[in-house]
């Protein structure tokens, strides 16, 4: 596999030994990376390296166990000590039943902040919801203003009195993104970075703490700035002076950050020792589908009592390189299993990025057809730019390939010629009618795939090479939170037998389908793609909007190509249940009941005395993802079944949470979906309560 490097990674460089130089190492971390593959690397030691040298050399990756350690030091912490957090949260957490508890605050007049965009209904209502729950969901669908819209959450928190908040996400480029949007507000932001990260350049540069240190104007600041030049000059100080140095540079560091109304950082760099003395009473977490739960942990056991979780776990989850590992839950974010659980996260509704066409099948396929677009056809109208859209007023087509999949040199991933060929000749077209590169994004799910279109672009490009090299062509899951004017998305796979690989995940389709302001292509296999039920009713709307195409791209027409409908119904419990194994391993539940004696606590659901089996019916063509045991193979089929607790003579079944929800249609009816809910076993009473809300629904 293909290696990559980052800023802030460590790497160990060795040379030898030789004639000319004796043996040496030292351990670095990078702190640029350039286009012509350059690597700098800021070296610990300065002594002895050999730098006349230019060959001979070997680099090592060196492991740090720093997030590993900070996870699993958070999942300690909240587990035994009773002040890391509130006992309402840690209860919430744990999935226990507990009393509904609302924040008594004196709420703004006005729900907006200063320096942000006026908030939209949704968006004002969020706030309003947020600032009056210990813990709260914000789904924000693909353009949909989060990041505005949790600026004005940390805003309103700020203004409350109570302390400072704590603002994390999983990322830096996330972290960054927020904390500018924040200070916009005029609130005080302090930025904090990893210390392998202060020589990596940012766009928040003077908000970060290691900025604020250089130019902090004081007494302390000068004797400190002395030292920190003589250190400059002469290599290193006396232990004295470093001491000294040390010393004075941890106080003007602490005084920064008690200064500060707004911390952000990243979840592990919230368990930078710096802060392990700080106490957050409000945290809020962006992106956090894309965090493990044990990476939410570290920001929550610095003291929170409310806790605000934004992302959407209709898009992809936290990337676990161990299979093993995400089969037993680590793909699963804290946030997908508190709606599991049947906490009901707030979506916004109104999306500002996409081209209403663009936005009409996400909206119908993953939320329901909630989504309205904040933007309209004329704002999303490219003047100017004559590319030839099949249908003028429409601009997105499915351009039909039948080029063979083949796997890559690496042995590890796919790539498809023809529709690499295909790539150039589109964006060749974007460029040539008035496009500039950087507007133009290609997307596919395959490495293989990927590389293959940057070197045939480079090779074979019409047009000057140039302008291919500044096209980004990158992975479907990197380019999650970004967008770009025009997508092109190279869908790869072209088999008889073996099936769509990566793009069955409806979670990356989503992904790929809402990067593009202006417009989108997809190329792909009709044929193949169509067995899957979710492409099958992408490549429906497509044709019946008469945007299924094929020919050359100067004379497109209507495909002819047949596809059928799928033999089985729509059945994906990553994208109902939000990933990973749901709440229940195998076929029982766990006891969730606990002898912690924290206030607040809950009770719980069930035991593991397992006697009595409940199995739900429903009629075919129902599109529930079930919990466990799925079958969907003929109707009225039991699709999944609850063990209840014997005890005693009496069968009886204890309060049984059952909930799941539906991203895939907007067409279902939940009541009569369930009119013929049955019970397998008479000595167990039916159902005593139904609800439903918003395509999440508990029984």
């Amino acid at each position: 596999n293909e290696l990559r490097l980052v800023p802030g990674d460590e790497l160990r460089l060795r040379y030898s030994g030789g004639t000319s130089h004796p043996a040496w190492q030292s351990v670095g971390h990078v702190i640029k990376l350039t286009a012509q593959e350059e690597v700098a690397l800021e070296l610990r030691a300065s002594q002895g390296v050999p730098v006349e040298l230019n060959h001979g050399f070997s680099v090592d990756f060196v492991w740090k166990s720093t997030s590993f350690d900070r996870m699993q030091g958070a999942m300690k912490t909240f587990a035994v000590d009773e002040t890391s957090v509130s006992g309402y949260i840690y209860h919430h957490l744990l999935g226990h039943e507990v009393e509904h508890q609302i924040i008594r605050n004196t709420l703004p007049r006005r729900f907006g902040a200063p320096g942000l965009p006026e908030l939209n209904a949704s968006q004002v209502l969020a706030v309003k919801s947020v600032l009056q729950k210990p813990v709260s969901l914000i789904q924000g669908p693909p353009g949909t203003g989060k990041t505005v819209t949790s600026a004005a959450i940390v805003y309103h928190m700020a203004k409350q009195g109570q302390g400072q908040v704590l603002v994390c996400a999983p990322s830096n480029v996330a972290v960054d993104q927020l904390a500018e949007k924040i200070s916009s507000t005029g609130l005080k932001v302090v930025r904090l970075c990893a210390k392998s990260r202060e020589a990596v350049s940012s766009p928040v540069e003077h908000l970060t703490l290691h900025y604020q240190v250089r130019h902090l104007d004081n007494s302390e600041k000068s004797e400190m700035h002395k030292l920190q030049q003589l250190k400059d000059e002469q290599g290193e100080l006396s232990s004295s002076d470093e001491k000294k140095y040390k010393a004075l540079k941890r106080a003007t560091e602490r005084e920064i950050l008690q200064s500060a109304d707004v911390i952000c950082c990243t979840c592990v760099g919230a368990g930078d020792p710096r802060l392990s003395n700080f106490r957050f009473r409000q945290v809020l977490i962006d992106e956090s589908t894309q965090a493990t739960e044990p990476e939410c942990l570290i920001p929550l056991v610095l003291g929170v009592k409310q806790v605000v979780l934004v992302g959407d776990h209709c898009q992809l989850g936290p990337v676990i390189m161990c299979k093993k590992a995400a089969r037993a839950g680590l793909a699963q974010s804290l946030f997908e299993r508190l709606v599991i659980l049947g906490v009901k996260p707030f979506r916004l509704q109104v999306q500002y990025r996409m081209h209403p066409c663009l936005s009409e099948f996400p909206s119908n396929c993953f939320y329901e057809g909630t989504l309205q677009n904040g933007v309209t056809v004329n704002e999303r109208q490219s003047s100017g730019i004559d590319f030839p859209w099949p249908v003028p007023n429409r601009p997105m087509f499915f351009y039909v390939q039948m080029g063979v999949e083949e796997i890559s040199a690496s042995g590890t991933s796919y790539l498809n010629r023809t529709e690499a060929a295909n790539v150039e000749k589109i964006v060749t077209t974007f460029l040539r009618s008035g496009v500039v590169p950087s507007q133009i994004g290609v997307i596919t799910p395959y490495e293989g795939q990927r590389a293959y279109i940057v070197n045939y672009m480079s090779r074979n490009g019409s047009l000057r090479q140039q302008l291919y090299k500044e096209i980004e062509v990158a992975s479907v899951d990197s380019f999650q939170g970004r967008e770009k004017d025009y997508i092109i998305l190279s869908c790869v796979r072209s088999n008889e037998h073996q099936g769509i690989g990566f793009l069955n995940d409806p979670r990356r389709l989503n992904v790929a389908l809402t990067r593009a302001r202006y417009g989108i292509v997809v190329l792909g296999n009709p044929k193949v793609l169509s067995k899957q039920p979710l492409w099958n009713s992408l490549l429906t709307h497509y044709k019946e909007h008469e945007c299924l195409v094929e020919g050359p791209l100067n004379n497109l027409k209507q495909s002819m190509v047949q596809f059928q409908k799928p033999k089985k119904i729509y059945n994906d419990r990553r994208l109902f249940l939000g990933g990973g194994q749901g709440v229940i391993q195998g076929s029982a539940f766990g006891t969730v009941g606990s002898v912690d004696k924290r206030s607040g606590r809950g009770k719980g659901l069930c035991s593991y005395n397992l006697m009595t089996c409940i199995s739900i019916f429903v009629d075919n063509g129902s599109l529930l993802s079930p919990l466990i045991h799925p079958s969907f193979h003929q109707i009225r089929t039991p699709i999944c079944s609850i063990w209840a607790t014997k005890w005693g003579s009496q069968t009886w079944c204890a309060p049984i949470r059952l909930s799941f929800s539906s991203h895939a249609f907007s067409s279902i009816s939940w009541v009569s979906t369930f009119s013929t809910l049955r019970n397998s076993n008479p000595g167990i009473p039916a159902w005593t309560h139904w609800s439903c809300s918003g395509g999440a629904s508990t029984c």
